[in-house]
């Protein structure tokens, strides 16, 4: 059974940052590029990062400069180092193991459940 779960999540100050952590069970990471999304409640899940198999790293341009995704292929984790956090991008935060395909495209296959991440002062 494939399961993916994220972690790093809590509650930031305006400027602090936070590494989310995707580790997978059932699933070899490496295998598939995996992306990081974002939801608020009423608004669609949007895309933050694509990082592809062999480590390349797209963004949003909304968190350009101030994320950056990372891989341990050999631990079967996915990182998402955030800095410079602002309260807008308070979310639930989501990692996919996505389908080959455009780089720098993720379009996710197996969905982790979530965490929560809030910038508030």
């Amino acid at each position: 059974q494939v399961q993916l779960v994220e972690s790093g999540g809590g509650l930031v100050q305006p400027g602090g940052s936070l590494r989310l952590s995707c580790s997978g069970s059932g699933v070899t990471l490496d295998n598939y590029p995996v992306g990081w999304f974002r939801q608020v409640p009423g608004k669609e899940r949007e895309s933050v990062a694509c990082i592809s198999v062999d480590g390349d790293a797209y963004y949003a341009a909304s968190v350009k400069g101030r994320f950056t995704a990372s891989r341990d292929n050999a631990k079967n984790i996915a990182y998402l180092q955030m800095d410079n956090l602002k309260p807008e991008d308070t979310a639930v935060y989501y990692c996919a193991a996505a389908y080959p395909g455009v780089r720098g495209v993720c379009a996710p296959r197996y969905w982790g459940l979530g965490t929560q991440v809030t910038v508030s002062p």
